[in-house]
């Protein structure tokens, strides 16, 4: 992932899903790693894989890591 836009990964909600918001606007629910990379690769950042997400600087994940899928 070579991307300077911000990524923002929120909180996980009482269903398990995390918003992902790129640049300002909300791309989806995600519910794993896998599911941020392939919103990150409809966003246009076509390479992204589930490494990427779990290593990128430019993801902030709020509510907790890669690894934190429920509240």
């Amino acid at each position: 992932m070579t991307s300077a836009t911000p990524v923002i990964v929120y909180p996980p909600d009482e269903t398990g899903g995390r918003r992902v918001r790129v640049d300002g606007s909300i791309l989806g629910l995600a519910y794993n790693v896998r599911d941020v990379a392939a919103l990150l690769q409809t966003a246009g950042l076509q390479d992204t894989d589930e490494m990427d997400v779990i290593r990128s600087p430019f993801i902030e994940w709020r509510g907790g890591g890669p690894e934190v899928w429920t509240q």
